[in-house]
């Protein structure tokens, strides 16, 4: 037996002084923070706070077809170093997307053998894949995402109301969240003036694209039952729709990014295209607004919308050329807390948001996100007082370009486990490829 105990354990009921109780890669019990049962293996925390793993159910692994791009080798050595034990795999930019059983069945054999922690995949809609939704249910994916504008990428076309509205009343019937991608084309707008400006690329993608989309799908989610997540909410006006239509009884849900909660629009210079992401990074109040939703719980969750991509592909300079993404996988941990703890919140603040809410999602709550008896042995042993600049250089993710980069943050990662095995341990691997697929 494995025992994990400290004075900062944080458990469904808050955060107190207990011991983790850790048997075939499960919780078995959790006890009092003195408790030793003979021949056990005890790992002591002390003042270090003992979480439940994070559950990101926002990342990009882009392989197989763009594994340059990222892959789960480096995709899951990065979400473990950063205390993250489960990732779900958006069903682009990989190719082929994951619209078809085929394309699902390549993808395992790609993750097969070279992930570090646990991996469960969303499966994608698109126009002319109707007929694959269920039989991509019955394999396995854990819900679906789309597009309503065009995703930069040729193989994953973005869906329309009419596609939607024959899609919608199947999720709804198997009850699997449908994830959108909430900007409205018609409400873009051409670039107009010089492409190192971040502001003249902003204005490109306003709020009212991302209004107007979420307006639309909670008139569908309302019409079809269909459960309703939107990804990466960027603005106040977008927090406020979501509210309103939960207000009515509408089942509508929505996440925002580690991005969104701590950077704004007048930190950005010119030609600074790490920054570049869509929907974009608005005003400081567009960014309070969202830490209002997550207390309020508009927002149920926090996710990476981990993205990365070739150096060549951010086109320094260029926000008109560049590729759209931010990745931050192994920094959202310390990147959320340091900012969190600024506005009084606690560890299990970040617990709700980051690992049972977004294992809820997925439907994983039965097994993951929780500290408690039954559940997988996945846990995070972090310093929540300790700092450090980060050094994109050492970050385990595949190509080192980070928004981040030079950025004081507090909440340093000691170890990680999987399962109750040692996945990250004191700045290092500490096991091979021992992640699951879910």
């Amino acid at each position: 037996m494995l025992i994990v105990r400290g004075r900062r354990v944080v458990l469904p009921g808050g955060e107190r002084p207990a011991s983790v109780h850790i048997q075939g890669g499960h919780i078995v019990s959790i006890g009092g923070e003195d408790e030793t049962p003979s021949g056990a293996e005890i790992v002591e925390c002390g003042g270090l706070v003992v979480s439940p793993g994070i559950v990101d159910s926002h990342v990009h692994v882009n392989e197989p077809g763009r594994t340059e791009w990222e892959g789960f080798d480096t995709a899951t050595r990065a979400a473990a170093r950063g205390g993250v034990t489960t990732i779900v795999d958006m069903p682009l930019n990989c190719v082929p997307a994951t619209t078809t059983v085929a394309a699902l069945e390549a993808k395992r054999h790609a993750a097969r053998g070279r992930s570090h922690v646990d991996t469960a995949l969303w499966g994608g809609i698109v126009p002319g894949n109707e007929a694959d939704v269920e039989p991509l249910i019955d394999a396995g994916v854990r819900g679906f995402k789309c597009f309503l504008v065009p995703s930069g990428v040729s193989e994953f076309a973005h869906a329309g109301e009419r596609t939607l509205r024959r899609v919608m009343p199947v999720l709804a019937r198997r009850d699997v969240p449908l994830l959108v991608h909430a900007e409205l084309p018609e409400a873009l707008r051409a670039h107009r003036g010089r492409p190192e400006s971040y502001r003249d690329y902003e204005a490109t993608r306003p709020v009212e694209a991302e209004l107007a989309a979420i307006d639309l799908m909670a008139t569908l989610a309302r019409e079809t039952g269909a459960r309703v997540h939107i990804v990466h909410v960027s603005s106040a006006a977008g927090a406020d729709a979501i509210a309103a239509a939960r207000a009515e009884g509408v089942p509508i849900t929505g996440e925002t990014c580690p991005h969104y909660l701590t950077m704004t629009n007048d930190g950005i210079p010119d030609g600074a295209t790490e920054f570049k992401c869509a929907p974009p990074i608005r005003t400081p109040g567009d960014r309070e607004a969202l830490w209002r939703g997550l207390d309020a719980g508009t927002l149920s969750l926090v996710a990476t919308d981990h993205s990365p991509a070739p150096p060549s592909l951010k086109c320094p300079g260029d926000f008109v050329r560049a590729w759209g993404g931010i990745a931050s996988l192994e920094l959202s941990l310390p990147v959320v807390w340091t900012a969190a703890r600024e506005r009084g919140h606690r560890p299990a603040d970040l617990a709700r948001w980051m690992s049972e809410a977004p294992a809820a999602l997925a439907g994983l709550s039965d097994r993951k996100g929780r500290l408690s008896p039954g559940y997988d042995a996945d846990v995070v042993v972090w310093d929540a007082d300790a700092e450090f600049t980060v050094d994109a250089a050492h970050l385990q993710q595949r190509h080192k370009v980070t928004p981040y980069a030079g950025r004081r943050l507090c909440g340093v990662v000691h170890t990680t486990f999987l399962r109750g095995t040692r996945v990250w341990d004191r700045g290092a691997l500490a096991a091979g490829e021992s992640g699951h697929l879910l």
